[in-house]
């Protein structure tokens, strides 16, 4: 199985586990000690599992939309390689959807014990997507779920994906680090299915992530601390 295409050498170590391997997990337990640029990976035909260690310089909260940088920069990478007249669109806060069907989303995690006004010593923000189907699986035995190579993206390969998704994450980190956050919200912002805001004005409040929906003077907050581990 191919290996991991160059990468810039901010990532070290890089880690590839092997088929059934939890790259999140490897990611946090490598935090402590290898810090930020660590990543590990899944070798796999089947699916794209990545995770990067992060040392924000945040408080947790204001760090938090990590995550949507993570869903934002898969969707930058897969851009160049899927047909262009496929949508792929998120649903609120870290599902990814190819033409209406979820290929999977991204995680994040960060210290258990960190508070929420503290800088944690790490973050780790992972993806988890549905490449292809095994072989023995049933072709549309799930409406709403599909993969990247059922949708057309048949001329690139997970490991090359994982390589493009690292690359893309530095490079909105890095936006983010020098125009602001509100950066980041515009990019996720943009492929957020509509149907989540039902018409209203939408935002993403830069202290903590939270979606914030405006419907005249109502407003709606969809926490992001609520609907991810950290």
């Amino acid at each position: 199985m191919e290996g991991l295409p160059d990468l810039p050498s901010v990532f070290t170590p890089i880690v590839a586990l092997r088929e059934g391997g939890d790259a999140m997990a490897r990611a946090v337990a490598m935090a402590p000690e290898h810090g930020a640029g660590s990543l590990a990976w899944v070798r796999s035909w089947a699916r794209i599992e990545a995770a990067v260690v992060l040392e924000p310089e945040q408080p947790l909260a204001a760090a938090r939309p990590a995550l949507l940088a993570a869903m934002s920069a898969f969707a930058d990478a897969a851009g160049a390689f899927g047909p262009p007249e496929v949508p792929l669109t998120f649903d609120w806060p870290a599902t990814i959807r190819v033409n209406g069907g979820v290929v999977g989303g991204a995680r994040l995690a960060a210290p258990p014990d960190c508070a929420e006004d503290a800088v944690p010593d790490w973050l780790v923000v992972g993806i988890e997507i549905r490449f292809a189907d095994v072989a023995d699986a049933e072709p549309g035995r799930d409406p709403g779920r599909t993969t990247l190579f059922e949708e057309g993206y048949n001329d690139t390969s997970p490991a090359e994906l994982t390589a493009a998704w690292a690359r893309h994450l530095m490079a909105t980190l890095a936006d983010w680090q020098a125009r602001g956050v509100r950066v980041v919200a515009e990019r996720y912002l943009a492929r957020l299915d509509p149907a989540v805001s039902g018409g209203a004005r939408r935002g993403i409040d830069p202290a903590s992530g939270d979606l914030i929906l405006q419907r005249g003077e109502q407003q709606q907050r969809l926490p992001l601390a609520e609907a991810v581990a950290a």
